[in-house]
């Protein structure tokens, strides 16, 4: 269990789990997953928010597999996701692939050989919800031309009507997994069970 990501033993363990054959064929099933979960149709909030689900299989495979095989698992789980749905008629763009790696990258931070608590998961969504809004805004306005702040003001809102919901969903999510992927291995023995 580390502390804070900011130590070499850290990133060395983190680069250790591309050799792990466990964890590549995870990574795998959950690249099928948020391919699956794509399928399910979103729950629509009011302000025009909508709940999604691939961050859902995002998070649990950062917190397993760490950020260096997540950064990969993100690059590949876009490309696939893409190729698989066409995009939603929308151009492939390669800024989406960063922003769903950096997302990937993020959960793993927080979440990866640590202590998991709603804070820690909180901060996570924050986060990638910012990550989101700026970045989605940004390659927006890049394929549209529509102005940066338009996009933003309005994605900022809909991730702001989300944060909770989605931190709700992550927390309880989580707290299921930690038993079972601990018992399995996939995670540290050391690392607790439960959400606090």
């Amino acid at each position: 269990m580390y502390l804070h990501p900011f130590s070499a033993d850290y990133w060395r363990s983190a680069a250790r789990e591309l050799k792990d054959l466990r964890k590549l064929i995870f990574a795998a099933l959950m690249i099928a997953m948020c391919v699956v979960l794509s399928r399910i149709p979103s729950v629509p909030l009011f302000g025009g928010a909508k709940i999604t689900w691939g961050f859902l299989a995002r998070s649990v495979c950062a917190l397993v597999c760490g950020p260096v095989l997540g950064l990969l698992f993100g690059f590949a789980e876009d490309i696939l996701s893409f190729s698989l749905t066409g995009g939603g008629g929308y151009p492939f763009f390669p800024g989406y692939t960063l922003t769903t790696m950096l997302g990937v990258l993020t959960y793993a931070l927080f979440f990866y050989r640590a202590k998991v608590t709603i804070g820690r998961v909180f901060l996570a969504k924050l986060l990638t919800n910012i990550q989101n809004v700026v970045l989605g805004a940004l390659w927006m306005a890049i394929l549209t031309g529509k102005a940066w702040y338009v996009t933003a003001s309005a994605s900022a809102l809909k991730n702001l009507i989300m944060l909770p919901v989605q931190t709700l969903l992550l927390v309880v999510l989580i707290g299921a997994l930690l038993p079972v992927l601990r018992r399995t291995g996939l995670i540290d023995r050391s690392l607790p069970t439960k959400i606090r």
